[in-house]
């Protein structure tokens, strides 16, 4: 991983685009949309990020540290008890919180600690703690996006309520990908992770 807590340049580039491409679709879509503060349901239950979220979230908890040592530390406890609690059962190295990459290993993460809090969930507010550095996965989660090989459209369950197919497509959000694997490349890192790693600094 990366040591000296730098991301690429483009990394904030990249997150400018989604951000915008979130509000965006938020603003189409209107009360179709139902995300907001207190709705943890997509907050529960492991799920891969890639080096370059990790290094983003490595980076957010150094800048906690120096602006808000209290509330880092309290992030950290709850990432080190998810790995204690569920760190036997981790599909990787949990050494170095690297995910496995065997069929073997990818089937048994389907499975893995799907009940579980994320780490940076407050469950007292339901606020993320780490928000401005919150991995990919959790800045296109809620609007339509593309799934897969890019034929189907994808969102949250508890949205689009009553919309049909039309006003659904009307609502999706753009994402970058090409731009993230771009940012991504410039790593230089391979494999994969969850948060709860990340977020110790692993």
């Amino acid at each position: 991983m990366l040591g000296g807590m730098a991301l690429p340049a483009k990394d904030k580039e990249l997150v400018q685009i989604v951000d915008a491409a979130l509000a965006d679709a938020a603003r189409r879509a209107g009360t179709w949309l139902v995300c907001r503060i207190g709705c943890t349901q997509c907050c529960y239950g492991a799920f891969a990020i890639n080096a370059l979220d990790a290094e983003r979230l490595r980076v957010g908890m150094g800048t906690l540290r120096e602006t808000q040592p209290e509330l880092a530390t309290e992030i950290e406890r709850r990432a080190r008890l998810w790995i204690e609690v569920h760190g036997a059962k981790f599909p990787g190295d949990a050494a170095t919180g690297r995910l496995g990459e065997t069929d073997a290993e990818r089937e048994r993460f389907e499975e893995f600690a799907n009940e579980a809090a994320c780490p940076a969930l407050d469950l007292a507010t339901g606020r993320c703690d780490v928000y401005a550095w919150r991995p990919m996965t959790c800045r296109v989660f809620g609007p339509p996006v593309r799934m897969g090989d890019g034929d189907a459209l994808g969102h949250c369950e508890l949205c689009f309520h009553g919309a049909r197919e039309a006003e659904v497509q009307a609502c999706e959000m753009a994402v970058p990908h090409e731009l993230e694997a771009e940012v991504l490349g410039e790593v230089g890192e391979a494999g994969e992770t969850v948060v709860a790693f990340a977020l110790v600094g692993l």
